[in-house]
Order: structure tokens, then sequence, then C-alpha cells
């Protein structure tokens, strides 16, 4: 007998979370707000009761969470390296072995790395909240 643990609510908004950081704080950093408006048209890491339900287990929870938090630390470092390339590639596989659209290539980052100029962004999430 296998005794698995399911998937938790906190785990699922830590997931969420995960999303809406990458949104905010990484994409802009390589994408447009246009392109970053098609993203989610397209429902990159888009999030949803389906997409949860495939997350039976604690541990599918916490591979997904790792994923993306590797995702994120290789595309907020200050420059890529190309060995950086195979541990992206792995965990890009495994959010779309669990459902999470993301169809990303490591050069695409790169050239847009190389080619954006600007971070300003309405996806960026705002310095402060006080409006005078």
């Amino acid at each position: 007998m296998k005794i698995v643990f399911a998937s938790t609510p906190s785990q699922e908004e830590e997931i969420c979370g995960l999303v809406r950081y990458i949104y905010s704080n990484v994409f802009p950093l390589y994408f447009t707000d246009d392109e970053i408006s098609q993203f989610e048209h397209l429902k990159v890491l888009y999030t949803s009761v389906t997409n949860f339900d495939g997350l039976n287990t604690l541990k599918d929870a916490f591979q997904v969470m790792t994923s993306m938090q590797t995702l994120i630390s290789i595309l907020e470092s200050p420059t890529l390296y190309q060995h950086y390339e195979p541990l992206f590639e792995k965990n890009a596989a495994n959010l779309q072995e669990f459902g999470l659209f993301f169809p990303f290539e490591f050069e695409q980052f790169v050239e847009a790395k190389n080619m954006k100029s600007s971070i300003f962004s309405t996806y960026t999430k705002a310095a402060n909240d006080l409006l005078i």
C-alpha cells in the first residue's frame, strides 16, 4: 500500500503568486507590454482548476514551484550564460508536463535581453502604492 499526500490550497496559492511574479517582474525585463498582453491571451502559465487537478500530490506541486523558482532565478540573473540553457529547458519541460503552457526557449530570452531597451512596463509592480 502506498500513501500519497494531495497538494494543498496554500501550494496552489504559491503557484499563482509565482505566475504573477513572472508576469510583473520577469517578463517586463524581456518583452514589451504588447507581447506580455499576448502571453495572457495565449494563456501562458495559465492556472485554472483543471491545471491544479493535474497536481495530484505534494510532490507534483513542489516540482512545479521549484521549476518556476529556478526559471525566475535564471531569468533574473544579470547575464544569461549558455550553461544555464539545459537547466532552463529541463524546468520549462517540467511545467509543460504538468499542464502549464510555457512556450519559450532559452535563446528567445537571450535575444530579447539584447534587444530590450526600456524596463518601463504597465505590468511591473509599482514602486509605491501612494498616488498624489
